[in-house]
């Protein structure tokens, strides 16, 4: 384990200004994001992953073992959420269930690059595609994650058609702002793209630290209701990751030629979405309590697969 990686990481100013946020509340501090400009910026994240996915994507010659490889990070995306989402209902509500079980079948950006980091200490390279497999990753947890708040979150007095359901999750803003961004980057040209890669590229580290100012004002705000949910999501955010990253790392062994691929496609599956899910969710499912999942994915998630996941997969995957 490579304790200079694990300092670096949990020293990230983004990660570091979750913390002030979370400060600010216990000191009972005035600091607060205007919520204008907190839906701005979460807007503005989902364009900037979706866009820069898409560029990534435009960059690959496609094969088979490309779109075999893709195709199982999708797949992987909404089986999660499906499967964590009747674990959870069985002590959060629907709303909570539906926003968690989204932020588990998504993945973490940091958490990527934070696997890339691992890799190169090994003087290993992963493949251009697989960031375009994070980016596809993030909508399609997204979409059932509101699709079945939508589906078993219907009023008692009105019951919602799962087709009706369904077309509300693909149209939904956020959805649709995350895959139009995806496609739009995959179709404009090198040229084009260079032209709005400031806002794209070179602000988005300063927005998701406001962001994610942002949410730790939020989750400091409601960290006696998560204390309130007692062991269960600190033992969810601890053991789920872990199991659905060496499931992954050994299951794809039957059909993945690479080894890099495989240990991605597990960091991916072990991941958590402290970025997109949160953004889409505070827009999309207000009733969502952020307090929850957010401690969950970046306080308790993110920390163990740096420490503990990011060795474990590799080794699994190595076998």
């Amino acid at each position: 384990m490579n304790s200079n990686l694990l300092l670096e990481n949990l020293s990230n100013p983004a990660l570091l200004f979750f913390v002030l946020g979370i400060v600010s509340v216990m000191l009972k501090s005035d600091l607060k994001i205007p919520s204008n400009s907190s839906k701005f910026i979460s807007l503005y994240l989902l364009f900037a992953i979706g866009f820069k996915g898409g560029q990534e994507l435009s960059h690959e010659t496609f094969n088979s073992q490309i779109i075999w490889v893709m195709l199982t990070g999708i797949f992987i995306s909404v089986a999660i959420p499906f499967y964590t989402f009747f674990i959870l209902r069985k002590k959060l509500n629907i709303y909570d269930a539906g926003a968690t079980a989204a932020a588990y079948g998504s993945v973490s950006a940091v958490t990527f690059v934070t696997a890339v980091s691992y890799l190169e200490t090994h003087h290993l390279q992963i493949h251009g595609y697989m960031v375009a497999t994070m980016a596809l990753m993030e909508s399609p947890a997204i979409i059932v994650g509101l699709l079945l708040i939508s589906v078993f979150g219907k009023d008692i007095h009105q019951g919602i058609q799962k087709k009706e359901a369904f077309k509300h999750s693909l149209t939904n803003g956020s959805v649709l702002l995350i895959l139009g961004s995806l496609i739009i980057g995959y179709l404009a040209n090198a040229k084009q793209a260079e032209g709005i890669k400031p806002f794209t590229n070179d602000l988005f580290k300063g927005f998701l630290a406001i962001f994610l100012l942002d949410m730790g004002i939020s989750s400091g705000k409601k960290l006696t209701s998560f204390f309130s949910y007692g062991w269960f999501p600190i033992i969810f955010a601890a053991i789920i990751p872990l199991v659905n990253g060496c499931l992954v790392g050994w299951v794809t062994g039957f059909f993945c030629e690479h080894t890099i691929d495989r240990f991605i496609l597990a960091v991916l599956a072990a991941s958590a979405s402290y970025i997109a899910v949160p953004a889409a969710m505070k827009i999309s499912v207000p009733q969502a309590n952020p307090g929850l999942y957010l401690p969950m994915t970046l306080a308790i998630t993110f920390p163990i697969n740096i420490t503990i996941g990011l060795p474990f997969y590799f080794g699994i995957v190595s076998m």
